[in-house]
């Protein structure tokens, strides 16, 4: 049988590389393996080239974000995916942008990561031979933004990461983005994630929200006007498209634009050029246009309510942002993250979550979504004098959607001596949250207040994860 591909694995965890190669082995690919990016370099220029690198995101001392960037610099040929237990969604951006062909989040699913593995070596090897087709050119840089900033979107739910990869791949192009979801759910930090990975991030970005003014307010603020245009208007204005030429221009609540505006939008998104209130000679403009919306654009469409024209041309790539019940697992995330800031911004110390107010987190709905929370967060904290958020500390809905029965701590669970139930209902508690988090271990250790490396030896102990040779 010949090799499937050569592999090369990267993981500090010498148990989960020994289970993997067996794994790929049986499938024929030829695997070696390397516990630290610096023995994977070693292997790389001793042994190379690999078809496909699989490396550990945090690892001691050098990341698998490092590892990436040094074979995408040395070998551009080869499919790198990024495997990780910590997926969030800053990670997914970084490691796309880096040059991975995906993130996947542990514990995966052994099928779906061949199917990965699979995939990404056929599109290598068509790669391969279409650029061999073509006649010789000049290789491109790709665009982006420049160091890696700082965590923008919060999360490692399944949407989000979508979310995320999708934005990651589209911010080097300068197609539009249709941005939708919910009020709160952070469409505005989806539009400063696109520019922030463009090649447009040394430039504006400017933010207009077209529900919150007047039409004729708003046709002068986004096309501009000339002096006497209108009663009032004692001077030129250049208009929020020209003071975002060459940057990025985020449309909030498209839905709300009236149908003469949208005809002016259309018209400046076609000919890439504005005619300011008042005048009569276009300028031209080079803005990458991001719009969004909570609305139902293409049931305005059939209402009439919104030009079909126009939607098309905003829908070239469209980003869903998931409301907060359908990524509850990243509320845990979230809270840490608002609390840091909220602290750093009411010049208080760290600030923690008492389970029981935490549980409440978890079960409610947040009809709100991200921003209700952030915002109930903000009072907590203000209200908790001893640097613990409890139950008290939050609001009366929230407080009552926790009446029903919650999960029983450990030590109330059995009666004293019964340690066969104790056991029992400590593996099932364990579980539960793991489940709850999405099989995010370090998401799960830190909901049941124990460090991720006792958390995998209880796994190991219920034959959950291979124990280490």
């Amino acid at each position: 049988m010949t090799d499937a591909g050569h592999l090369l694995l990267v993981d500090d965890d010498e148990a989960a590389l020994t289970l993997l190669t067996e794994v790929l082995e049986r499938d024929a690919y030829a695997v070696e393996t390397a516990l630290s990016v610096d023995e994977a370099i070693g292997k790389l220029e001793r042994g190379g080239p690999f078809d496909a690198v699989l490396t550990d995101l945090r690892m001691p001392v050098a990341s698998g974000l490092d590892l990436v960037s040094y074979v995408r610099e040395h070998d551009p040929d080869a499919v790198l995916l990024v495997l990780t237990a910590f997926g969030d969604a800053t990670a997914t951006a970084e490691a796309i942008r880096a040059g991975a062909y995906d993130l996947i989040n542990k514990p995966f699913d052994i099928d779906t990561l061949r199917a990965t593995i699979a995939r990404a070596l056929e599109r290598r090897r068509m790669a391969i031979v279409h650029r061999r087709e073509e006649s010789p050119a000049a290789p491109s840089a790709a665009g982006g933004a420049g160091a890696p900033g700082e965590p923008l979107i919060v999360g490692h739910s399944p949407g989000i990461i979508a979310a995320v990869k999708t934005l990651a791949r589209v911010a080097r192009t300068d197609a539009t983005v249709l941005l939708q979801g919910e009020s709160g759910t952070g469409k505005e930090l989806a539009a400063r994630t696109l520019h922030h990975y463009s090649g447009r991030a040394s430039r504006r970005l400017v933010v207009v929200n077209c529900g919150a003014m007047a039409e004729t307010l708003l046709e002068s603020e986004l096309f501009g006007h000339v002096k006497g245009a209108f009663t009032g208007a004692s001077s030129s204005r250049p208009g929020l498209f020209r003071e975002a030429d060459g940057g990025t221009l985020f449309l909030d609540e498209i839905g709300d634009l009236s149908l003469h505006l949208q005809t002016r939008l259309l018209r400046a998104l076609q000919e890439r050029e504005v005619v300011p209130v008042g005048a009569e000679t276009p300028i031209k403009v080079d803005v990458r246009v991001v719009a969004a919306t909570h609305r139902d654009l293409s049931a305005m469409v059939k209402d009439g309510g919104f030009r079909e024209d126009l939607y098309y041309r905003l829908d070239v790539v469209t980003v869903r942002l998931p409301p907060l019940r359908e990524r509850k697992q990243d509320i845990p995330l979230l809270v840490d993250h608002f609390l840091r800031s909220l602290a750093h911004r009411h010049r208080r110390g760290p600030v923690a979550v008492d389970p029981d107010a935490q549980a409440r987190l978890l079960a409610y709905d947040w009809p709100g979504n991200v921003r209700q929370l952030q915002n109930v967060l903000e009072r907590a904290l203000v209200l908790a004098e001893q640097d613990v958020i409890g139950p008290e500390h939050l609001p009366e809905e929230i407080r009552l959607v926790a009446a029903a029965p919650r999960e029983p701590r450990v030590r109330d669970a059995a009666p004293e001596g019964d340690g066969a139930a104790l056991a029992d209902v400590e593996r099932q508690h364990v579980l539960r949250v793991l489940d709850a988090m999405g099989g995010n271990r370090q998401a799960a250790a830190k909901v049941l207040g124990i460090s991720r490396r006792t958390l995998l030896r209880m796994l190991q102990r219920w034959g959950m994860v291979p124990p280490k040779p």
